[in-house]
């Protein structure tokens, strides 16, 4: 009998710690804590050597559906607005195409989605059961999933280029600085500003100043 009050002891300690895990860290975030800022530059490369700029008057948008196009849309003018502006802060002019600009700005938008069918042994399997990681990836889900389940998870990105028009290599172009915009929010024009800002701000090598 002590061995059973022992094992129910344990069992409730056992359960009392798993209730006070917090299984959704992330459901209080907001959007803006939820997006994300990555900048990346080629190493070699002396940014105050480039003095003029062009950028494309249209926002291509690709996903890995196949289905890509170029779009203006009211976001799009925005984007295309901003990151003008930060280049012309950073000293940069912005030149049409036709003057020949040392550097060209591509914008992207990036629209992925994604599935996967998962299976699930259940809570009677064992205990990696019921820690079942794709339920701590995936908020609002409860324990009681069907043996086999689908996951859609869609995924929306912005990304700024910087190409090099001055030098190319091999008769192509090269891209020198990308920023990449993901989270969510990131196709939201109230955003917009706040995402150029960030990606600009932490590129303190992009000036024509020495």
């Amino acid at each position: 009998m002590k061995r059973v009050m022992y094992l129910m002891s344990a069992m409730l300690g056992l359960a009392v710690s798993i209730s006070s895990c917090s299984k959704d860290p992330l459901k209080n975030m907001t959007d803006e804590e939820s997006r994300i800022y990555v900048t990346n530059r080629a190493d070699s490369v002396d940014f105050t050597s480039y003095k003029t700029f062009s950028i494309a008057d249209s926002v291509a948008v690709i996903s890995n559906s196949g289905k890509d196009e170029r779009a203006l849309t009211d976001y799009d003018k925005k984007l295309i607005a901003d990151v003008s502006a930060a280049m012309v802060a950073k000293g940069y002019t912005l030149v049409g195409k036709s003057a020949k600009p040392d550097l060209a700005v591509n914008l992207t938008r990036i629209d992925n989605t994604y599935s996967a069918i998962y299976y699930d042994p259940g809570y009677w399997s064992g205990i990696g059961g019921y820690y079942d990681p794709f339920y701590w990836g995936y908020p609002g889900y409860g324990y009681y999933w069907p043996s086999y389940y689908q996951v859609y998870q869609r995924e929306r990105a912005v990304s700024i280029d910087l190409i090099d028009l001055k030098n190319p290599k091999n008769n192509e172009l090269v891209a020198i600085w990308n920023a990449m915009l993901r989270g969510s929010g990131v196709w939201d024009i109230a955003n917009v500003d706040s995402m150029v800002t960030a990606v600009f701000a932490q590129s303190a090598y992009l000036t024509t100043s020495k």
